[in-house]
């Protein structure tokens, strides 16, 4: 049961809008993209021309605990991103600035937060996948955010329009859905993600609004909003809102003190994210 509470409290440090929220389409249209691998050509050059950033901002999160009692915080956030894999996100809860750290880089990703009544720590390594309907918290959902979309290939991709959205759905060997990418087409900046569970139910939702131009042909989110399902009737979330976000370099010594997996030291529970997505407390 402890195991499972922390997971649900986990999954409430996400956004604080629901899978059913609506895109708020944009006035302007404009021709979509003709072919998929027009479309993925164009997230592939979005992808390329992303830069390190770091921000400050505030997060909104809601969450339930363990006997159903809803929970509203609002706290100040720092983030730090060197791509393609680098990225932290540390929040200041409950007096404590590392209170809730994400993050990740080429090998590894993890998750941890501090206050006594959770304190917990997941980690987990990429090439045993990132299991992000596990960690909840997931670098991977922010690092797409950013722009940082992985397509290895264009098989199993197909493309659609609705209006001013090209809509791109990705397909596993099945021929389940297991990602639908919603593309403004004035701009191609990514308006909304979501991911789906081998049921093809959503199990996550990413929306991104307010874009900056840092620069040529990159476009930032200043706003973040994911929502997670964590049972058939909860849904927990939250919403980061970013300012001064300005382009940055990362010396050696920056990208360790950023960027490199902090041993777990002071949890009351350690977490391995197994290669088969298992959640397995470590002693």
């Amino acid at each position: 049961m402890q195991g499972k509470f922390v997971i649900a409290v986990a999954a409430g440090i996400l956004f604080f809008a629901g899978c059913a929220s609506r895109i708020q389409k944009p006035m302007r249209l404009c021709p979509g993209a003709e072919s998929v691998s027009g479309s993925l050509s164009l997230l592939r050059l979005h992808s390329e021309n992303v830069i390190p950033l770091k921000a400050n901002g505030r997060c909104r999160l809601q969450y339930y605990d363990d006997e159903g009692k809803k929970h509203n915080e609002n706290f100040p956030v720092k983030f730090w991103f060197n791509p393609p894999d680098q990225i932290r996100l540390q929040g200041d809860v409950a007096f404590n600035p590392k209170g809730i750290v994400v993050g990740s880089n080429e090998n590894e990703f993890w998750l941890s937060i501090k206050p006594k009544e959770i304190s917990s720590y997941w980690w987990g390594r990429w090439t045993e996948r990132s299991c992000f309907e596990q960690l909840l918290i997931s670098p991977e959902l922010l690092l797409e955010a950013l722009g940082i979309v992985k397509i290895n290939d264009e098989k199993n991709w197909s493309l659609s329009n609705e209006g001013a959205f090209d809509i791109l759905t990705k397909r596993d060997e099945q021929d389940r859905i297991i990602k639908k990418i919603y593309v403004y087409s004035c701009n191609y900046t990514v308006v909304k993600t979501e991911y789906f569970d081998k049921n093809a139910e959503i199990i996550a939702v990413t929306e991104l609004d307010k874009y900056k131009e840092m620069s040529k042909n990159f476009l930032v989110p200043s706003v973040i909003k994911i929502t997670t399902r964590i049972d058939d009737s909860t849904e927990a979330s939250f919403r980061i809102s970013l300012k001064s976000i300005k382009p940055t370099s990362f010396t050696e010594k920056s990208r360790n003190i950023f960027f490199t997996r902090p041993e777990p030291r002071g949890f009351e529970h350690i977490y391995k994210i197994s290669e088969n997505c298992d959640v397995i407390e470590q002693k």
